[in-house]
């Protein structure tokens, strides 16, 4: 199958969407599929398979890429076009116009997940959904992000795409520290809450004994990066809270093998891939219930969810305190799948794909092979 992905950001560019849009195309190549990105960010490094740097200013594709894209999509070369949106992804929207203009089979995804009481988002996507009709599929990544899709676009079927994870490389056995490790691995960015993380580890500092050894890790990048640094130095915090940047998937996989409890403050995650990376590796996530956590974390077992910062402060303390239950939770988590593994999910992709653009398949042991191949495949990429 002739796959094209469209979005309006792409790596070098650090984020959910894509992240999961570069190992999304890597499994489809390796599950036998011909596959090529268009996006708008630009890369002055060698990319991994067929990808379409197209021309913009800003985040606004030029003119010139919207004839691209168009002369690309209406080419006969494509027998699906997947695009993947947030609130505002002009070559995203472009791409499923046209691939449905032309009578390609059109999949939108949606990534992102809107406040509660936010109308310019849902008044956005029914205006998109109106000019785009019913020759576009939509899907989310998740069934909180679905959920509020129904409720915006009423009687239109959303399907469910999850992100996917290799769960292997993040199953590493650690060194035994002896010090209890929280840590969190996001954008520094607004919407993500660094700085109210900041104010739960001092909630969870103060609840334990003064000879209980913890360490807390902030990893990432962005534009809060300088205002989270200058709370930890004003706060005194530096002698235990870590903000290392960005780093490289290899790196978290190594932190994580001797870290405890991962903490996810933002309360719109559409998904959560860094929390998924971080049950797989076995530790115990404690997120807001309101995002898409909870697809892969039940309270109890795998986690918590929880509704402010003060109880994922309390929640957090709690396990810190109660060894037995944190190494339990934590071997959990080791040895029970997510449901999430790129073999699951990359067939779910192309069975969607498949009824909307049908032809022979491949036979289910190629396909399996070629998943199973990706356990010995670690993409570079950028770091985080």
């Amino acid at each position: 199958m002739r796959i094209a992905l469209v979005s309006d950001c792409y790596l070098p560019r650090l984020g959910g969407i894509e992240l999961h849009l570069h190992d999304l195309a890597a499994q489809l190549r390796l599950a036998g599929h011909s596959v090529a990105v268009f996006t708008l960010t630009g890369s002055a490094e060698p990319d991994q398979g067929p990808v379409f740097r197209l021309p913009a200013i800003g985040d606004i594709p030029l003119p010139e890429a919207i004839d691209r894209l168009h002369r690309e999509l209406c080419s006969g070369a494509y027998d699906v076009v997947h695009a993947h949106t947030s609130f505002f992804s002009p070559l995203a929207w472009s791409a499923a116009r046209i691939g449905a203009a032309a009578g390609v089979p059109t999949v939108l995804t949606l990534h992102s997940l809107p406040a509660a009481r936010g109308m310019l988002a849902p008044r956005l996507l029914a205006a998109l959904d109106a000019r785009l009709g019913r020759r576009v599929s939509w899907t989310a990544v998740s069934e909180v992000v679905a959920a509020s899709l129904r409720g915006t676009l009423p009687g239109r079927p959303v399907e469910i795409l999850h992100n996917g994870i290799d769960p292997v490389p993040w199953r590493r056995i650690g060194h035994g520290d002896s010090t209890l490790t929280v840590v969190s691995t996001m954008r520094l960015v607004r919407r993500k809450r660094p700085l109210a993380l900041l104010r739960v580890l001092q909630d969870v500092r103060s609840q334990l004994p003064d000879q209980l050894r913890l360490r807390a890790v902030i990893i990432g990048s962005g534009p809060k990066a300088p205002a989270l640094a200058r709370a930890v130095e004003r706060r005194g915090l530096a002698d235990w809270v870590d903000l290392p940047g960005r780093l490289r998937r290899e790196e978290i996989q190594r932190l994580y093998a001797d870290a405890d409890i991962f903490l996810a403050p933002a309360r719109l995650e559409s998904f959560g891939v860094a929390a998924l990376e971080a049950r797989c590796a076995g530790l115990v996530v404690v997120a807001m219930g309101s995002g898409g956590v909870g697809e892969f974390v039940r309270p109890g077992l795998e986690g918590f969810l929880v509704d402010s910062d003060p109880e994922m402060a309390r929640v957090t303390g709690d396990l810190l305190k109660d060894p037995v239950r944190l190494h339990r939770m934590q071997a959990h988590n080791r040895r029970t799948a997510s449901g999430m593994a790129w073999q699951t999910v990359i067939g779910r992709h192309l069975q969607l794909y498949r009824q909307l653009a049908p032809q022979p398949a491949l036979s289910a042991s190629v396909l399996t092979s070629h998943v199973m191949d990706f356990e010995a495949y670690h993409p570079t990429e950028p770091a985080r």
